[in-house]
């Protein structure tokens, strides 16, 4: 167990050594190239100008940085990379056991990252230099539904992915209604992107709940997935070092789409296929994503049935500054709040 566990927890270190390493790089481009929006501020759904979120934020949009979401999946592949080329060079050394890409378990979530990272980047070079305008929301959707649709009939197809598990009730059987299922999964988890909002916020909790997975995993004896989700921690938290505030980058959709989409298939990969609970864990290990996308589906329906705001602003981390809690106060209060949530998790993982 203790090499195993070791095994695990290495590639994340060197992940986490790869991000602060490469971050000077990305660093120096994205500020070469100003990457950033180049007019702040945003207009709501009804067309009319998002008076409080250009109050609070208008002004950082135009001088910090975008896509240093660069850096987590940037650090994540090389060090899948760098593993398996290691593992080939030196077939009989230690290295040969740090070689976690498998096409059973850690090739989809791969590819749903490197896929989530290439769209948001489109989106977010067309948003800096294309006057605050990246790719249309029905454009994104559909992509991601497309990428969704089709991950999930490999699950469904070529691995008999029918059911998702019920804790200590057994399981329920969706049959090819699997497929809608996976895709509608996805889009919320891709909706909950939004929480990069405030510096230091989405790595925090991001970086919580991908922990959370990594026990998970080691709890189904999917060690390779384990291995895997403590890479993206390590990532993560590269990230996060640099994005403290005040931020020296955002995540943007290029991070928050990589990591989202990835988290979708962790979460399908560690429900019925390694016997476990992934996707009804989710309901708690992910609580601030879920209260994100919450949050503006309220407003929205609210709105519509009263024409008045329930929240100040949406998303709920947004309200919380715009009633005057400091942006550090919401971000600590949201780290707290992840963690707890996937320490229990974690604890229903084992028992469940």
């Amino acid at each position: 167990m203790e090499s195993t566990l070791l095994s695990v927890l290495l590639p994340a270190l060197i992940t986490f050594t790869v991000g602060i390493a490469i971050t000077p790089l990305v660093t120096h481009f994205l500020y070469k190239h100003e990457v950033w929006k180049k007019q702040g501020g945003k207009v709501a759904m009804g067309g009319h100008e998002a008076i409080e979120f250009n109050r609070l934020k208008a002004g950082a949009e135009t001088s910090t940085p975008r896509m240093g979401g660069i850096v987590i999946w940037g650090s994540v592949l090389i060090t899948i990379i760098g593993t398996f080329l290691l593992s080939i060079i030196l077939p009989n050394s230690y290295f040969a056991d740090l070689d976690y890409l498998s096409r059973s378990q850690t090739l989809i979530p791969t590819f749903a990252l490197l896929i989530g990272a290439t769209i948001g980047f489109l989106n977010d070079f067309y948003d800096v230099y294309h006057e605050g305008r990246g790719l249309s929301l029905k454009l994104r959707l559909l992509l991601i539904s497309i990428l969704s649709g089709t991950l999930a009939w490999w699950f469904y197809d070529k691995l008999d992915v029918t059911t998702i598990s019920i804790p200590f009730d057994g399981s329920l059987e969706l049959g090819v209604f699997i497929i809608p299922f996976f895709v509608l999964l996805t889009l919320l988890l891709y909706a909950s992107g939004v929480i990069d909002g405030i510096d230091g916020l989405s790595g925090g909790v991001f970086a919580a709940i991908f922990t959370a997975y990594t026990g998970i995993a080691i709890a189904q004896s999917q060690f390779e997935i384990a291995t895997f989700t403590a890479t993206v921690v390590g990532a993560v938290m590269a990230f996060l070092w640099f994005n403290i505030p005040p931020a020296r980058f955002w995540m943007t959709e290029t991070g928050s789409m990589a990591l989202t989409l990835c988290l979708a298939t962790i979460v399908f990969m560690t429900d019925s296929l390694g016997e476990g609970n992934g996707i009804s864990l989710l309901l708690i290990v992910g609580l601030p994503l879920i209260a994100t996308v919450a949050s503006n589906v309220i407003q929205v329906l609210y709105r519509k049935l009263t024409g008045r705001k329930l929240f100040r602003i949406a998303p709920l981390h947004h309200h919380f500054e715009a009633i005057g809690w400091p942006s550090h106060k919401v971000t600590m209060r949201y780290w707290i709040i992840s963690i707890f949530c996937a320490v229990i998790g974690v604890i229903l993982a084992n028992i469940a």
